[in-house]
């Protein structure tokens, strides 16, 4: 397979979805978004709780919500703002805009309140989905593809199974001119020398050097003595017994090739290949920064089971044990628990790569089917700063 079915679009990139979304540039807008949603269903409502608040995460929160709006997944937008908030609605959709896509925004302030703004905005996302009903899959090269690379619920078994098997993927789509995004800086807390290693260059390995120090001392900085423990409870039941155990099994989903970048939280790489992404290790918050990254599809592993999706971007589930396979099998799309059982990674790896295939030309996953669509967690800064 060297190609896959997508919608082209005006700035280079392919989309393997075509949604509408409608994205409100504050939190006080999400009752509109949700009145809108529901009057027209076809839409992908991305509620969150920001947009206003903390200055010192705007400029971070304003870079996420734009580039969530110019995924390539997302046909046309509506930006929905209410009027005073510190992310407006109008510069929004201009930054989206600079994607080449149909966008438009209202205020609910200036239409006099959240029926007529519901109102305008049914009217704008009808136009939307119309136009977007128009475009057509043809087949694009796989060059243009970005995979996130996501973990959750991680155990003992993920680093044996699941990971390095998403690790054969990552190579394989890397190999023919693609993106793994690699996130999580927590995660990699004890690897930083194995990850320089891999580093295209040295300005590359400086920074993945200064990424995961920076992540290092804040875990010591929050926790002090338990700094070496920062796992959650469900990964200490499966059996890890500190973060680097977790960052060891965690980093061999980005497989074995160069890494050619490290970008900040939900900043578009310009590099191909490995890129590494600066961001925490909470599963909702690092997808949301892989989306704005650009990440058509997200291969998700976990041990203990987790269900959550994303709202624009299609997850794929890979169980770590058969167990954990057959007792969530509505929400597990792979068993890699059959190479405990002797199939070989090489194998799991390909079935990997073969449903991402499937799931490329528009087979929905697990999540999607279980509308597990989630919402837009993004990452806030420690308190103190």
């Amino acid at each position: 397979m060297e190609t896959f079915l997508g919608f082209a679009r005006s700035d280079g990139s392919a989309g393997i979805r075509n949604h509408v979304a409608v994205i409100p540039s504050v939190a006080c807008a999400n009752g509109v978004v949700a009145a809108i949603a529901r009057a027209v269903p076809q839409v992908v409502p991305l509620y969150h709780g920001h947009g206003c608040g903390r200055a010192v995460e705007i400029e971070m929160h304003t870079r996420v919500l734009a580039n969530l709006g110019r995924n390539p997944n997302v046909a046309a937008a509506l930006v929905v703002g209410l009027g005073c908030e510190m992310i407006k609605a109008e510069g929004l959709a201009a930054q989206i805009a600079l994607a080449g896509k149909p966008v438009a925004h209202l205020e609910i302030q200036k239409l006099g309140g959240t029926r007529r703004a519901t109102a305008r905005g049914i009217e704008i996302v009808n136009g939307l989905l119309a136009d977007a009903a128009r475009q057509e899959r043809r087949p694009l090269p796989l060059d243009r593809i970005c995979l996130g690379l996501e973990c959750g619920g991680s155990d003992a078994f993920s680093g044996l199974t699941a990971n390095p098997a998403v690790g054969r993927v990552s190579d394989w789509l890397v190999d023919r001119g693609g993106t793994v995004i690699l996130t999580e800086d927590t995660e990699m807390i004890g690897t930083s020398h194995i990850l320089q290693r891999r580093a295209c260059n040295p300005e590359v390995a400086g920074r993945i050097g200064s990424m995961v120090a920076e992540a290092e001392q804040l875990t010591h900085d929050l926790l002090g003595p338990l700094a070496a423990y920062v796992i959650a409870p469900g990964n200490m039941d499966g059996g890890m017994s500190s973060i680097q155990e977790k960052s060891l099994g965690c980093i061999v989903k980005s497989g074995s090739r160069p890494i050619t970048q490290v970008v900040a939280y939900g900043q578009l790489p310009d590099a191909k290949g490995v890129v590494l992404m600066d961001g925490p290790g909470y599963d909702t918050e690092s997808m949301t920064g892989l989306a704005a990254a650009g990440c058509q599809a997200i291969l998700f592993t976990t041990g203990r089971g987790t269900p959550v999706g994303y709202p624009i971007v299609p997850v794929v589930k890979v169980a770590s044990t058969s167990t954990l396979y057959r007792r969530m099998e509505d929400d597990m799309d792979i068993d890699a628990g059959v190479i405990l059982e002797g199939t070989s990674l090489d194998a799991v790896g390909r079935t990997i790569a073969q449903l991402l295939a499937r799931v490329l030309d528009g087979e929905p996953t697990k999540a999607e089917v279980n509308r597990q669509e989630g919402i837009v967690c993004m990452y806030t800064l420690h308190p103190a700063f």
